[in-house]
C-alpha cells in the first residue's frame, strides 16, 4: 500500500448505507449522480450551515452559493481559473518565485517543505485574489490564523451558545487585522484601478467589503492551505520512490501532470464532502435503488471513492499514474469534487505544484525529516508539518 497517511473512518464499508438521516456514500458513480442532480442538493460542509446564520445581511462566498445565484458567479470568475488563463497570466510568476524560494533552500542548505509551501501558494493565491497590496509573509501568518476554527459536524447536534462565542472570541480579531492589513488596501487599489482579478470582479458586481472579505477568506483557503499540503504530499511521495522521482524530473509535462494527479487520487486533500438533499431524487447502484428525501445530509467519503476499485482499477491504494479510467472521470477521480461545487482551482494547483518541483527535485535532495501528520477537522483533511530535505545545487 502506497497511502500514507489513513483515517480512522476508512475502514472496509458499505459503498452506500443510511443511519438516521445521513447517507454515507463511498463509491464514484454514486457520489457523481447526487452531486450531478440538477438542484437537488445543497452546500452543507466548509462550516455552511453554521455560517450562513452569522452573515444573513450579506451575500453568502461562492463557496455557500447554489442553484442559478452559484452557476451565475461560477460562470463570471471561471476566466480567472481557465487553464489558458493560468498559464499566461501565472507562469512567469511561478517560475521566478519558485526558483527564488529553491535558491534560498540551496543558499541554506536545507528546507522545511511546509514552509516553503506556504510562502508559493500564498504569493501565487494572492495574486488571482488581488491581495497584492501587504507584504507576502504578514499575509501567510495572517491567514493561517483565520483557519484555526473547530470544526462543526454537519450531520451533528448544533454548536452551544458557548461555542459561538468562543469562537467568536478566537477569530474576529484575526478577521478584523486581515480586512485592515491585506484586504482594505487590495480594495482601495483596485478601486482605483481595476486588474484581472477576483477583488476586481466583486468591484464590479457591488460587492461591499465585509462581501469581499468573505470572499478573501474562502479563496484563501481554497488556494493557499490545500496547496500548500498537496505540495507537501508530492515531495514525500517523491524522495521515497527515487525511481519515480528520476522519471518525473526528466517527464513531459503531460506525464507529470499523471504523477502529480495519481499522487492526489491516492491522497485527496479533502476527506470529505457533505451536502444537504433539497428534494425527492434516487440513485442506483447496479439494481440497487435508493431513495434520498428531503432534508437528508450527505457524506461523500472522498478518500473512500478515490480507492473505489469498480472505477480505478487494481490495488487501488497504490500509487499507479496513467491508470485506465472510465470515460469522463480525471485522473484525480473526485479530488477536486464533482458537479456544481467541482473546485475551479484544479488547473492552477497542479501547475503550481508541477513547476516548483521540477525546479526542486532535479537538485540534490535528501529527506533528513519525514513530515508529521495531523488533522483539519474542518475538511477531514490532512495537515503535513516539519517534512525537511538538505539542498544542494548538486
Amino acid at each position: 500500500m502506497d497511502r500514507k497517511v489513513i483515517r480512522s473512518d476508512e475502514a472496509d464499508s458499505p459503498r452506500v448505507e443510511r443511519v438516521g438521516n445521513v447517507w454515507h456514500v463511498r463509491a464514484v458513480d454514486l457520489a457523481r449522480q447526487v452531486l450531478r442532480e440538477k438542484d437537488g442538493s445543497h452546500q452543507a460542509g466548509f462550516l455552511v450551515e453554521v455560517g450562513s446564520k452569522a452573515t444573513q445581511s450579506m451575500r453568502p462566498p461562492i463557496l455557500w452559493m447554489d442553484g442559478a445565484e452559484h452557476r451565475e458567479q461560477r460562470a463570471k470568475t471561471a476566466r480567472f481559473f481557465a487553464p489558458k488563463t493560468v498559464d499566461r497570466r501565472y507562469r512567469e510568476l511561478m517560475d521566478s518565485r519558485s526558483q527564488q524560494l529553491v535558491d534560498d533552500a540551496v543558499a541554506a542548505g536545507e528546507v522545511v517543505v511546509d514552509d516553503l509551501s506556504l510562502r508559493y501558494s500564498v504569493e501565487v493565491a494572492a495574486q488571482v485574489i488581488g491581495l497584492t497590496n501587504s507584504p507576502v509573509d504578514g499575509l501567510a501568518k495572517r491567514l493561517m490564523r483565520l483557519f484555526k476554527v473547530e470544526a462543526v459536524h454537519p450531520g451533528g447536534p448544533p454548536p452551544s451558545r458557548f461555542h459561538a462565542i468562543r469562537q467568536s472570541v478566537t477569530t474576529l480579531p484575526a478577521v478584523g487585522t486581515f480586512f485592515i492589513k491585506d484586504v482594505r488596501p487590495a480594495i482601495k487599489a483596485r478601486k482605483a484601478e481595476r486588474q484581472e482579478d477576483v477583488i476586481s470582479h466583486l468591484l464590479d458586481e457591488g460587492y461591499s467589503p465585509q462581501e469581499i472579505l468573505t470572499e478573501c477568506v474562502t479563496y484563501g483557503a481554497a488556494g493557499m492551505v490545500t496547496t500548500r499540503e498537496f505540495i507537501t504530499m508530492c515531495v514525500w511521495h517523491l524522495m521515497q520512490k527515487p525511481e519515480l522521482r528520476a522519471r518525473f524530473v526528466v517527464a513531459g509535462e503531460k506525464e507529470r501532470y499523471a504523477i502529480l494527479e495519481e499522487i492526489l487520487r491516492l491522497e485527496p486533500i479533502v476527506g470529505h464532502l457533505y451536502r444537504r438533499v433539497q428534494h425527492d431524487f434516487t440513485i442506483t447502484d447496479g439494481e440497487q435503488t435508493y431513495e434520498l428525501r428531503a432534508g437528508d445530509l450527505v457524506d461523500f467519503y472522498i478518500r473512500q471513492a478515490n480507492a473505489d476499485d469498480t472505477v480505478v482499477g487494481a490495488d487501488p491504494l497504490a500509487l499507479c499514474p496513467g491508470r485506465d479510467l472510465p470515460r469522463g472521470v480525471g485522473a484525480e477521480v473526485l479530488s477536486f469534487g464533482d458537479g456544481p461545487h467541482k473546485c475551479p482551482g484544479n488547473s492552477l494547483a497542479i501547475q503550481e505544484t508541477d513547476i516548483l518541483l521540477t525546479k526542486l527535485l532535479k537538485l540534490d535532495v535528501e529527506m533528513i525529516a519525514e513530515p508529521e501528520v495531523g488533522w483539519d477537522e474542518v475538511i477531514a483533511g490532512y495537515a503535513l508539518r516539519g517534512l525537511r530535505l538538505k539542498v544542494t545545487r548538486g
